[in-house]
């Protein structure tokens, strides 16, 4: 059990509060964990709306989390490149990439390990193979490391910076700079756990960078590069201009005229040194059918 005492905090609600010092859990979970009684404050079962005050000494039982067992599932994916080392997959949209609590399957991972295979896969409880991620609503390219040489290798060049990631997005707005880089701080969002924002304190240096592809009445094509990978940086960052990514349903407040619930974002082009050649290995996948469907409307609108 872990105990939290309160000092000297301004008066808020008891699930937001332990959002704040218990940055591993979401403030949902934490909130189910109230509910479920496995939170108390000076030994009471309380509500999540209770407010913190000075004094407070906060109790919390995490409950033993089971080990997430892995399993192969028949999942289509769109393998574009495969040898002894690396798989180069385009993901599509409405798919995790890893197994988590609460959501074990249907993700990446679990196809993977069917069209793959376990042992083709470099080791790890819960994420074989996965070097970087998209986040579910996030089309495009991934490498996926056939062995743990492969995995270090790798994850070093994305350490160093040294992978070249491109993305294509649609955002709100006409931009007046055709060309600029973002340098702006990443973090968890205090007031929700589940959200990143440009802030300084607790936060990791991002820089993302950006280029008009196309102008439309009420939106920019963009052309955008990583050299940092943080959780939803590109989005973050779009937003922190004002020009959020067309349908991202965390970011945007926009109703999209599309009916499109999920972000206009894919990643399109990925470029590294192959993890046992050393040859430079580069990649591109088009645009979705319904990206490009959205494209085509903007254009035929102008005309």
């Amino acid at each position: 059990m872990q105990e939290i005492h309160v000092h000297n905090e301004d008066k808020q609600r008891l699930d937001s509060y332990l959002a704040t010092k218990l940055e591993d859990l979401s403030r949902t979970y934490i909130h189910k964990l109230i509910k479920e009684g496995l939170i108390h404050v000076n030994g009471k079962i309380v509500k999540p709306r209770y407010m913190v005050k000075e004094g407070d000494i906060i109790q919390v039982e995490l409950p033993l989390v089971k080990k997430i067992e892995l399993v192969p599932e028949n999942i289509p994916i769109d393998i574009i490149y495969e040898d002894g080392d690396i798989v180069i997959v385009n993901k599509p949209k409405a798919m995790i990439v890893h197994p988590v609590e609460g959501n074990c399957s249907g993700t990446l991972v679990n196809a993977l390990l069917y069209h793959v295979g376990e042992s083709s896969l470099s080791s790890s409880d819960t994420r074989p193979g996965i070097v970087h991620r998209l986040d579910k609503d996030t089309t495009g390219l991934l490498v996926i490391a056939k062995h743990d040489k492969a995995y270090k290798n790798l994850s070093q060049q994305f350490i160093d910076q040294s992978v070249e990631r491109i993305y294509t997005t649609l955002v709100y707005g006409g931009l007046d700079i055709e060309e600029a880089i973002i340098d702006a701080p990443i973090g968890r969002d205090p007031a929700n756990r589940t959200r990143m924002i440009v802030i300084d304190k607790n936060s990791k240096e991002a820089t993302t960078h950006y280029k008009v592809l196309e102008q439309f009445e009420g939106y920019t094509l963009l052309k955008v590069s990583l050299k940092t990978g943080r959780t939803h940086q590109i989005r973050v960052h779009m937003k922190y201009i004002g020009h959020p990514v067309v349908g991202d349903p965390i970011y945007s407040s926009i109703k999209n005229e599309f009916n499109m619930s999920t972000q206009l974002l894919h990643a399109n082009r990925l470029a590294f040194y192959h993890p046992g050649n050393g040859k430079y290995m580069e990649f591109e996948a088009e645009l979705p059918e319904d990206f490009k469907a959205i494209i085509k409307l903007l254009k035929k609108r102008r005309r």
